[in-house]
């Protein structure tokens, strides 16, 4: 039996009983009707999964007990995808819910030369991550990085020492599937996606002069958000 699923960032192990945020326990009362003595899984993003029965239906302080606890170890091989912020938001906050679903562990939003909006509800997006690992019922809640202007990336140290990096765009220089390039064995991966209109000839050089390889997606022209799918989907499965 599937118990329903919650998200709950504030667990304490140390608190007993348990109280959940007002938000939480407004949607498991009174949206859901759950009552005292019904059971439900929590999660706090951070592998921790706890099952728990409801001790007070309180609407706003829905206080539970915690009858047992599992933590999941985090998928070994780190994926990132940092991708270009687009111009229709809706299609942005798509990508994020699919790539949740997916898998993906961090995201990184670029403001790259041909980035068209650079405006970003970083509330708004987060909640969007967590409705989507509710709805994969997923342990682990994916990064979710503040934009990032492109030539930055090279600076960060931590994107740098990633095992495989790699650009997607649209030229016709010499790249290679992504897909034949996917070492399964080794601990990270990223990839750079574009705006509409692909990087610039610059922002691929620079990617290049910092070890990342030119890749491509497929045969098509693919629209940002989907060239991020696809490769999340790629780099995921291998």
């Amino acid at each position: 039996m599937n118990l329903p699923f919650f998200y709950t960032p504030e667990y304490n192990p140390l608190q007993e009983p348990f109280v959940l945020g007002e938000e939480t326990s407004k949607h498991i009362i009174q949206v859901l009707r759950m009552k005292k003595g019904e059971a439900l899984t929590l999660a706090d993003g951070k592998g921790n999964l706890m099952s728990a029965e409801i001790i007070d239906d309180h609407k706003k302080r829905c206080g539970v007990r915690i009858t047992g606890t599992q933590f999941i170890p985090a998928d070994p091989r780190r994926i990132t995808i940092a991708i270009s912020l687009l111009k229709n938001s809706n299609r942005f906050e798509w990508f994020l819910e699919k790539v949740t679903e997916i898998g993906v562990q961090e995201i990184i939003p670029l403001i790259c030369e041909r980035t068209e909006k650079q405006k970003f509800r970083e509330e708004r997006m987060q909640n969007i991550l967590i409705s989507a690992m509710l709805q994969s019922k997923q342990p682990w809640l994916p990064v979710l990085h503040s934009p990032l202007v492109y030539e930055m990336i090279f600076s960060k140290e931590e994107i740098m020492h990633t095992s495989q990096k790699f650009v997607a765009h649209c030229m016709e220089d010499q790249k290679r599937k992504l897909a034949d390039l996917v070492n399964e064995s080794l601990p990270s991966q990223i990839i750079l996606i574009g705006p509409e209109g692909d990087l610039t000839a610059q922002e691929v050089q620079l990617a290049v002069e910092n070890h990342f390889d030119g890749v491509s997606l497929g045969d098509t022209i693919l629209r940002t958000e989907t060239a991020g799918i696809v490769a999340a989907t790629i780099l995921r499965l291998g």
